[in-house]
């Protein structure tokens, strides 16, 4: 008998169905030759310290830094899990072979893994690596399976950023609660994402909170229907950009320079920018060069998971936890392939399958090398002149 193990139950129905294992058991689905079995995500996780020595069960800054010799991992405590463990144990204990059809990524591999090791798995184990979930995509997947151990670097890779965040978490947490909140009764917990993140929002508050907002005026005229703000060279910023070019060139690098630097020229006081006015008010207005470059733009790259999240943020409020819940259900749902990677570029095999995984666009054009679009882009270069509006004041704010 050959045992499928899914990551998920809807994942592992679709692919019993391609499989003929229709028939429903306990905690898996059968048929055909197959078993068709399922995690809820994570079923292991790395131990707690006081299950590696009860030295490690108090709190104390002697007891740092804690490095077992050898990690171990148990099941997560909860009765679903436990339950769900039983039934992949007993399978595979059984099996002639197993497939691993976990996700196709990192963070895929390790649970799958965890999950055979744990279950102490003996027989021959081969991969199924798919990016969306159509029947084509799973049957293709299950006619080019892998052994395991083509996959052996992802999921050391996986291994190590787990260990990674386990050393970081407990001793840095344990530190800095023992030094910085003694007797409090609180813990002040570091992690390898959430106190970077969280810094980057109290660095932010910080700017927001601490900003005074000042009032200037800006010099402006209408021409042909169209406003120009006057502006000065930025001769700072040309001396950052020189500064930049040169470091560069010490490293061997190459880069160019962004030449001319341009500012919007700001007053103080009102006072300030109507004598400007009042200056140059009779001067005659003057073009003096029209510019016109044709230039080509590439199309926008695909999302990966951190960009998208980012982008739905910004446009429709949702939480980065929401945007991973909608494509993931879209993912389900063979409308996207699959979501949790960090890359802007799809595998050479994807490209042809990419009609079938977005059937509700059928004038789009799915081929490597997409095209880019040209436009044409005008400069005009003004010497403002009269006549001049009043000038008009602004007051800076940073956004929130």
């Amino acid at each position: 008998m050959t045992v499928c193990i899914a990551e998920k139950p809807s994942v592992a129905r679709e692919i019993a169905n391609v499989l003929g294992a229709n028939a429903q058991r306990d905690g898996y689905l059968e048929g055909n030759g197959y078993q068709v079995t399922w995690t809820f995500g994570h079923l292991c996780e790395l131990k707690e310290p006081h299950e590696y020595t009860p030295m490690w069960r108090s709190w104390s800054l002697g007891q740092l830094p804690m490095i077992p010799p050898r990690f171990g991992i148990k099941l997560k405590q909860d009765k679903g899990v436990e339950k769900q463990f039983r039934i992949i144990e007993s399978l595979m204990q059984k099996a002639d072979e197993i497939i691993n059809c976990g996700d196709a990524g990192q963070e895929g591999e390790l649970i799958q893994r965890w999950v055979m090791q744990k279950a102490a798995a003996k027989c021959p184990v081969k991969r199924l690596w798919v990016n969306s979930l159509t029947e084509e995509a799973i049957r293709e997947g299950f006619q080019t399976l892998k052994d395991q151990s083509a996959y052996q670097g992802l999921y050391e890779a996986g291994l190590m950023r787990a260990i990674g965040d386990w050393l970081l978490g407990m001793n840095a947490t344990r530190l800095y609660t023992q030094k910085y909140a003694p007797g409090m009764h609180q813990v002040l917990s570091v992690g390898r994402v959430q106190t970077p993140t969280l810094a980057l929002v109290v660095a932010r508050q910080q700017e927001i909170d601490n900003f005074v907002p000042r009032q200037s005026w800006v010099l402006s005229t209408l021409y042909r229907d169209t406003k120009f703000n006057a502006i000065v060279r930025d001769e700072e910023a040309e001396a950052e950009d020189a500064a930049a070019v040169a470091e560069a060139s010490e490293k061997g690098k190459k880069q160019k320079p962004k030449g001319i630097i341009y500012k919007a020229l700001e007053y103080t006081t009102e006072a300030e920018g109507k004598a400007i006015i009042e200056s140059i008010k009779d001067k005659p207005f003057t073009v003096l060069s029209v510019e016109k470059k044709k230039g080509s733009e590439a199309p926008p790259r695909l999302y990966d998971l951190t960009s998208l999240q980012v982008d739905c943020n910004k446009k429709l409020g949702l939480s980065a936890e929401q945007t991973l819940s909608i494509i993931q259900s879209l993912y389900e749902k063979k409308v996207t392939t699959y979501p949790r990677v960090d890359t802007t570029f799809l595998p050479d095999d994807v490209y042809p399958k990419c009609p079938t995984t977005t059937p509700s666009f059928p004038q789009a054009s799915f081929r490597k090398g997409s095209p880019s679009w040209s436009r044409k882009c005008s400069t005009l270069w003004l010497v403002p002149s009269s006549p001049l509006s009043t000038t008009t004041a602004s007051s800076r704010r940073l956004p929130s």
